[in-house]
């Protein structure tokens, strides 16, 4: 088979080299082209010079190109794969940064939240760029396929107003699951599931081990019991608990999601884990992001050697893209979990919602299952968290500072710390910051700018409840990351 995949934000070294090796496991497939393109060229030639570095080592006919030029990198492609971070650390520090002197502590700050909610205004006028050239210029009826986050906000744009073919993609519900088959004692094989919400508020309403129906006093006692997960999953195990199911994701991520367990800082430090990131520190996406990025940068040689290694020594990995692209191309079969327009897939949340659900893949694409109802607590929150979506994605294309400020207020723990006014400067404070890459918010900056010098309201110099230090490249070496 021969076409074309371009790889947008190809510089995030690490995940495009896991994305491209998976891809040209499947034997079909040898034969296709791969271009890379990115904005930063000196990532751009890193990530060349790996994946050449697999095709030649394997000697793969597969063409290999890269280039700043995204329109280049697109003509002709037939799909579209996505993981650009627009702003880079520099705009996610600010997402972090700000909103913790209004009290606001995030671990992640990727989905929703403050930071999250940024994060997609300066997200969505790019994905809306990627939207025109790959209609004028990409094959017809090319697919995206897109991993950024923010994923719903992304999403959702990408389809009601990119007017592209876009499925989202995210590796949540495989890692929460693979958490289950540890508990419960069994393989990741003999695991089936069925996992519905919106993407990082998904619910696994059933469980099936070795075939055996799983019920929630089970669960919650095998994860009680685990003596890792006990510790690092409070939290998801306190909503497991409450809500009667478990959620995709992590004990960080879901903190920040619900109103619940970072309001007060004193209690903050009862429902996390400070042994890795993602268990919920303050800003721990950040500290890892930015030593991951000193890493590659010092170590680069060494990943180049890796590169050398035979692809009969990589393990196909759960991440959808090559699997959706192989079940297109050959006819076999993919059954996972994507983030698509609800549309009837699940009965109670909004028909406009961008959820993530199961569906099955063929020749005929993307078929979602239909019918799925959540249980009322998960409906209940999922919806709170859409309503937020919503109104983020409109305020991001359309650059409506007023519709983003009520975004940001209704969003649960933003609206669980802050009042009115606070929220209103924040978002305030954010826009002008991030102003450079927000481009449709440029008739709002001075305004913005006025307000802030003459506000009152009283803010703080804080690190937050859990906040750790970034650890040069030589600790992480010594301490094996």
């Amino acid at each position: 088979m021969s076409f074309k995949i371009a790889i947008i934000g190809a510089g995030s070294v690490g995940f495009t080299r896991t994305l491209v090796s998976d891809v040209l496991k499947v034997p079909d497939f040898a034969d296709i082209e791969i271009a890379l393109t990115d904005i930063n060229a000196h990532n751009l030639d890193m990530i060349r010079q790996i994946i050449e570095r697999i095709v030649s080592v394997n000697n793969l006919p597969a063409k290999v190109t890269a280039t700043t030029d995204r329109r280049a990198a697109l003509a002709g492609a037939r799909y579209i794969l996505s993981c650009v971070r627009v702003g880079g650390l520099e705009a996610f520090e600010t997402d972090i940064n700000i909103p913790l002197k209004y009290g606001v502590d995030q671990c992640v700050g990727d989905t929703i939240c403050a930071g999250g909610i940024m994060y997609g205004q300066r997200n969505v006028p790019v994905i809306l760029d990627f939207c025109r050239d790959i209609k004028e210029v990409a094959e017809p009826g090319a697919l995206f396929l897109n991993y950024a986050n923010p994923m719903a906000i992304n999403t959702w744009a990408a389809l009601q107003y990119g007017g592209v073919n876009t499925v989202g993609l995210c590796h949540g519900v495989q890692h929460g699951a693979h958490q289950i088959a540890k508990v419960l004692g069994v393989t990741d094989d003999e695991l089936d599931y069925i996992c519905s919400g919106i993407n990082h508020q998904t619910w696994y309403v059933d469980i099936r081990a070795k075939g055996r129906k799983i019920e929630a006093d089970e669960l919650i006692a095998a994860f009680e019991r685990h003596p890792v997960y006990s510790r690092q999953e409070k939290l998801r195990i306190d909503v497991l608990k409450r809500f009667g199911v478990y959620s995709t994701e992590s004990n960080g991520h879901l903190s920040e999601y619900l109103p619940w367990y970072r309001k007060r800082p004193e209690e903050i430090g009862k429902w996390i884990d400070t042994s890795e990131w993602i268990h919920g520190e303050t800003g721990g996406y950040l500290r890892h992001c930015t030593e991951q990025r000193n890493w590659f940068e010092t170590d680069f040689p060494q990943f180049l050697e890796q590169a050398g290694k035979s692809l009969s020594e990589h393990k196909r990995t759960s991440e959808h893209a090559s699997h959706i692209i192989e079940a297109i191309e050959t006819g076999r079969v993919y059954r996972g979990h994507f983030n698509v327009r609800n549309d009837g897939a699940i009965t109670n949340l909004p028909a406009d919602a961008i959820i993530e659900s199961p569906g099955f893949v063929d020749r005929f694409g993307i078929n979602m299952v239909e019918g799925i109802t959540l249980p009322l607590a998960c409906a209940a929150t999922c919806s709170a968290t859409i309503s937020v979506q919503r109104m983020a994605m409109e305020a991001a294309v359309k650059g409506d500072i007023d519709l983003l400020k009520l975004a940001m207020l209704h969003d649960p723990l933003v609206g669980a710390i802050c009042t009115p006014e606070e929220v209103w400067a924040m978002a305030d404070e954010m826009v002008v910051a991030q102003a450079k890459w927000l481009p449709q918010y440029a008739g709002a900056v001075p305004a913005a700018k006025e307000r802030l010098a003459k506000s009152t309201v009283k803010t703080r110099e804080w690190e937050g409840a859990a906040r750790q230090r970034i650890r040069a490249v030589e600790e992480l070496r010594t301490t094996g990351r």
